[in-house]
């Protein structure tokens, strides 16, 4: 019921034009999001490298309807690096292959994403792979893994809650693909996820000590504080240098937490969005699965 009343509200044009322009869309917008243009997005960067925070770059959008929105896509992701490169930002950039044309075709994205992986490469960077919804696993990965075979600096982003993610990741730690781990933020059957919290958190862990013992430079992401000392924890036992892997988290969530990481002389990075699709991007994430609205309002009262 809730996930058909939030995905109802996206489609309103009335309450999108008001909340677009409501006191509170300011605040989130400031506290989540690093603006709505490139510009604004290198200077919240910026500031954080300067902080010793490293960063990558989501320009939002996802889901093109045409070969031209994916070109676009493209283009604006070149943008991005160049001004990656031009300013000498410690800085990845993160794409959905949804956003550059996957579901026209797999050969079309790879077109549209090579590019930007050989500019990346040329500049000294990476581009993240993000994992989107179960549908599009098999040719994510598919693809991540031609990218790297072609000597490309790309990540793979694999969701714990999956039942075949153990399987996946092995795969990619064979293959000296990096990886980073998050626990998933879509809706999915039980039939093929794991349905509750403990059960993703244990799953969780046990492929976070597969990366550690594995992984070529592993990355995890998680604003858990149980699970970020479990992998601190691990980590030590094993002997794993702090400059082996990275944290990652997004942006404006638990910044306790990242100063603290970052104190203790671990590497971070941030997950920073920016660009006018703001609304769609959290109307459709709250849709998707309702528990994701109590998980921003919890962190937007907190510091």
């Amino acid at each position: 019921m809730m996930r058909a009343t939030l995905f109802y509200l996206s489609t309103q044009p009335a309450l999108r034009r008001w909340t677009e322009t409501s006191s509170f869309s300011r605040k989130l917008i400031k506290r989540f999001v690093a603006g709505m243009t490139l510009d604004e997005e290198i200077s919240v960067v910026r500031r954080l490298n300067a902080e010793g925070i490293l960063a990558t770059l989501d320009h939002l959008g996802e889901s093109v309807k045409s070969t031209e929105e994916a070109a676009a896509s493209r283009d604006s992701y070149i943008n991005a690096l160049d001004r990656i490169g031009a300013e000498k930002l410690q800085a990845t950039i993160s794409i959905k292959l949804t956003q550059f044309g996957l579901d026209f075709g797999e050969r079309q994205c790879l077109d549209n994403v090579r590019p930007l992986v050989s500019k990346a490469k040329s500049l000294g960077t990476a581009v993240e792979v993000d994992m989107e919804a179960s549908p599009y696993v098999d040719a994510t990965l598919r693809i991540v893994h031609r990218l790297h075979e072609e000597d490309g600096p790309v990540r793979a982003v694999v969701q714990a809650y999956l039942f075949r993610t153990f399987d996946d990741t092995a795969a990619l730690c064979d293959a000296a693909i990096p990886v980073r781990l998050v626990k998933g933020a879509y809706e999915e059957p039980r039939s093929i996820a794991f349905p509750t919290k403990a059960e993703v958190d244990s799953e969780f862990v046990r492929i976070t000590h597969l990366l550690l013992d594995r992984g070529t430079y592993p990355a995890i992401g998680s604003h858990d504080e149980t699970l970020l000392q479990e992998t601190e924890r691990y980590a030590a036992r094993q002997g794993v240098a702090k400059d082996k892997f990275e944290f990652q988290m997004l942006y404006g969530i638990r910044r306790d937490l990242q100063d603290r990481l970052v104190r203790d002389g671990y590497r971070l990075r941030l997950y920073v969005p920016y660009g006018d699709a703001w609304y769609p991007y959290f109307m459709r994430r709250l849709a998707e699965r309702p528990a994701n609205l109590f998980f921003l309002l919890k962190n937007l009262v907190r510091r």
